[in-house]
Formats: C-alpha cells, structure tokens, sequence
C-alpha cells in the first residue's frame, strides 16, 4: 500500500509540473461594440409609448417590447385594464407603430 500512495504521489507531482511547461497564452481583449443606439432607444421609445397607452386606456403597463411586423417596425404594448364590478384585469395587446 506504501508503494502505491508512493506512485500516485509522484505521478500528481509530474502532472502538476508537466503544467508549467505548457507554453503560456496570451489574453485577447475584450472589445464592446462601439455603436448601441437604437437597440437602447427603441427600448425606451416603446417603454415611454407604452407609459402613454397605458395612461389613455386607465391600466397598468405589463410589457412594452419592439417587433417588426409586416415588415414595419412597431412596440407591442400590453396594458392590465381593471375588471368591471371586482373581476380581475383584463390583457390588452396593443400594437402601435415606431416612431
């Protein structure tokens, strides 16, 4: 039993040095990309469209997201508008075009 926790020491410390030898890497940087504009203000364009919707129709904003549709860009807006005599909200999906 000596010998053999003897061998796999000795193997562990050959693979632990083997290690040092490998040539090393070097490190790529890391580069972001330089222009996120419209992907950022279209969010906040549909968000902001949303906050209206939802304020005209007298509901809350579920969701406010960007989607192309028909090969034209538009927010599809969700809004929770209150149930009539206590019954729970009602989903509506509004679709409402860019810009």
């Amino acid at each position: 039993m000596k010998r053999l926790t003897l061998s796999l020491g000795t193997a562990l410390l050959a693979l632990s040095a083997g290690g040092l030898f490998v040539a090393p890497t070097r490190a790529v940087p890391l580069v972001a990309p330089a222009y996120t504009g419209p992907v950022v203000t279209v969010a906040a364009d549909c968000y902001a469209v949303g906050q209206r919707v939802a304020a005209q129709n007298g509901g809350t904003l579920a969701k406010a997201s960007a989607a192309t549709r028909g090969g034209q860009a538009v927010c599809v807006i969700v809004v929770l508008v209150p149930g009539k005599e206590g019954e729970r909200p009602r989903r509506a999906e509004i679709v409402v075009p860019q810009g």
